[in-house]
């Protein structure tokens, strides 16, 4: 039976008295300007708002206060944002399962009931057991902010490390959970970042950094080091197992293969500008276990270890094959061997199980999966159920069958259960949401971008919707860091669909869309291509009369947040709304703040003459300039996000506040105890509904259509 629920309000003020209170000049808070100036190479480069990159100081924390209350104060006036929000939780509220993954006789796996704020983490022996639960995240926090972010079962099973974090935090607590009794053990790990837990014998490597000197969220983390953690044991007790305080900005990591014969050690220096990495391996069989350099030094080519098959690692790389390869390696022999050579498409993923290699390309940003013996063979390709985007298929060696998850823009997230023997597959769960998916349609269109390039983009909206300029459009972009943006569905984009919106997703270069050249022609001097990628999506939904100017916002987070701010300074024109999230928004001083030289290899560095030329020329905020009509603009950050630290949003609003002059709002609005993302359920659905309802009303949407409810 299906009800309809209303989501037009009935206004105690008239439309146009309404309309006046909200869109009344906004003040902004003062935010104090000081005559701060740098020299780059010779070029003066003024940075009147520095102060607001210290997160610990009175003042910040004053500003900070102040325009959340102008931004939170205009929210609450838009008449449909506590409608949305209802709606956002309606369609979010189901059962949301993880993929099983098999220990022995248990399987585990995570759920969520609807609205938990964090997922929960359960086990079961066989697949037909009775579920309990190992770890319930939302137990950890009275707000449910504390996450659920490593959890590293021990061969056997009767271990398994867990990692937390708090409030969004990219840092984790490292504890060891006995799970024969699902008690831990005395000892806590601190100061883990960037790192694994990889088991071997009695213990685990992980990787960490020295406690931090100042703002733990804001300093810079330099000296990443790899320790053994013996279990039982304090961890000043742990065993430093590789350090290189001479490269202070390098990644080192350690995992183990499946039999734990062989640690693999990976460095990576992107600090320095190399987008690949080293690496070394140590075997457990050896007289004299050392690491042994496979490649001594970190270049721009990738590796990394699939599994062993005996003394062999298999390896997947992109060195002299920018779509990846797999290639054999002989630990004793030195010698390489191609297993599977590099196709047109791009190789996204690998995983072994059950004897198997299950590789996963990408036709145009959508998946074909085929199944490989370890020799190289191709045994056949797993029909899937539709066109989108397919992940999992890791397993044990001796597994019978392996689980993956399908889904697409309209696809919720089903997994299926895929026999090797039979090389069938069947659906093991899927999930009831509160929409229809026929109601939907999704397009893969092409566009030419400014240089002639061909770009991809889906576009997904109701079936029947006229396509006369007229409909609220939303378009989303990355577009850097190797990072493709294939076919996936969201719940949250439902209800900006049934009020006859349009989501728009353009595969931009810098991505890995279509392998590592794509991803070069997106990266340092190249990097004005993203944004003339994403110029030419907008003009594309113009001109196909998708959309108009008037109703088309710009949507990015993190690089994505660069790129909405790039683009805005460059084509103010095209948008009626930004939203830029999380943003990478000073090029100059990205690499000042914990990990963010690790981007130098994407980015380039203002460190360097030539470099600083190209990312001064885009730079979000340096390009701010008085008499541009900007977009209605809302910014968007967290108090805990140590990843792109809100520094970047905060200096950006307040020279955003103060050269804009127009009447369109400019609300930086600051999450606390969230991070680079929702640092949970609640604070997530709360943001989308704030963002939505900024994006409508500033189209000039009054009023929501009514939605029917299955």
């Amino acid at each position: 039976m299906r009800s309809a629920v209303s989501f037009s309000c009935l206004l105690m003020l008239s439309s146009s008295a309404l309309l006046a209170q909200i869109n009344a000049p906004l003040t902004y808070p003062a935010a104090r300007k000081t005559d701060h100036v740098d020299t780059y190479h010779g070029t003066t480069v003024a940075d009147p708002y520095r102060w607001l990159e210290d997160d610990r100081s009175a003042e910040t924390a004053e500003w900070v206060k102040a325009e959340n209350k102008v931004t939170f104060d205009y929210l609450a006036k838009i008449p449909y944002r506590k409608q949305l929000q209802n709606r956002l939780e309606q369609v979010y509220d189901y059962p949301k399962y993880s993929a099983p993954s098999r220990k022995g006789d248990w399987y585990y796996f995570s759920k969520n009931d609807g609205l938990q704020n964090q997922s929960v983490l359960y086990r079961q022996k066989g697949l037909t057991g009775t579920p309990e639960v190992v770890i319930d995240p939302n137990k950890l926090s009275a707000d449910g902010t504390t996450r659920l972010g490593a959890f590293s079962l021990s061969k056997d099973g009767k271990y398994a490390v867990v990692g937390t974090s708090v409030g969004g935090s990219d840092w984790q607590q490292y504890r060891i959970m006995d799970l024969s009794t699902k008690q831990y053990l005395p000892e806590t790990i601190e100061w883990v970042k960037v790192s694994g837990a990889a088991w071997q014998g009695n213990g685990f490597y992980y990787s960490r950094y020295p406690k931090p000197d100042g703002s733990a969220l804001a300093a810079k983390n330099e000296n990443h080091q790899v320790f053994f953690h013996t279990l039982n044991t304090p961890q000043s007790q742990d065993r430093l197992v590789y350090e290189d305080p001479k490269n202070p900005q390098r990644f080192h990591t350690v995992g183990t293969t499946d039999d734990e014969r062989f640690a693999l050690l990976t460095i990576s220096d992107r600090g320095k500008g190399k987008d690949g990495n080293a690496l070394f391996f140590m075997d457990s069989k050896a007289t004299k276990p050392a690491f042994v350099p496979v490649v001594a030094e970190p270049g721009n080519d990738k590796y990394g270890v699939l599994d062993n098959d005996g003394a062999d690692l298999l390896i997947e790389t992109n060195a002299d094959a920018p779509n990846t390869k797999i290639t054999r390696y002989n630990t004793a022999t030195k010698k390489w061997s191609v297993v599977l050579p590099e196709k047109p498409e791009p190789l996204v993923d690998v995983q072994a199980a059950g004897g198997k290699l299950f590789a996963e390309y990408s036709k145009d940003v959508t998946s074909r999966v085929y199944v490989y013996s370890y020799g190289g063979k191709l045994e056949n390709e797993i029909e899937l159920p539709a066109i989108g985007s397919a992940g999992g298929f890791g397993g044990e060696k001796d597994d019978k069958f392996v689980f993956y998850t399908f889904t697409s823009f309209t696809f919720p997230p089903t997994i299926y259960r895929y026999d090797i023997a039979t090389k069938k597959s069947s659906v093991f769960r899927a999930p009831e949401v509160d929409f229809k998916p026929t109601d939907y349609e999704t397009k893969q269109v092409f566009y030419t971008s400014k240089d002639g390039t061909r770009v991809p983009m889906f576009v997904t909206y109701k079936k029947g919707l006229k396509m006369d300029g007229t409909n609220p459009t939303l378009l989303y972009g990355y577009g850097g860091f190797n990072i493709s943006l294939p076919p996936a569905f969201s719940p949250l984009r439902i209800p900006f669909l049934e009020q006859g919106g349009i989501y728009a997703q353009a595969n931009l270069r810098g991505g890995s869309e279509y392998g590592e050249k794509w991803h070069e022609q997106g990266m340092k001097a190249k990097k004005q291509n993203v944004f003339d990628d994403f110029i030419a999506a907008a003009e594309y939904l113009i001109a196909q009369k998708y959309t108009s100017a008037d109703k088309l916002a710009a949507q990015g987070g993190s690089n994505g947040g660069l790129l909405v701010g790039a683009v805005i300074n460059q084509r103010p024109d095209l948008f009626r709304v930004a939203i830029p999230q999380v943003g990478v928004m000073d090029m100059l001083r990205f690499h000042k703040f914990t990990i963010g030289w690790n981007w130098i290899a994407d980015y380039g560095s203002s460190d360097n003459p030539d470099e600083f030329k190209t990312l001064y020329a885009y730079s979000p905020i340096q390009n701010i300039k008085p008499g541009i009509k900007y977009p209605a603009t809302l910014i968007t950050t967290a108090d805990h996000d140590d990843r792109v630290v809100p520094a970047h949003s905060f200096k950006y609003a307040a020279t955003l506040q103060e050269n804009y002059k127009g009447a369109n709002p400019v609300l930086i609005r600051v999450d606390v105890n969230s991070g680079h993302g929702a640092s949970n359920t609640k604070k997530n659905i709360e943001t989308t509904a704030d963002i939505y309802s900024f994006i409508l009303w500033n189209m000039g949407i009054t009023t929501l259509k009514e939605v029917a409810q299955r």
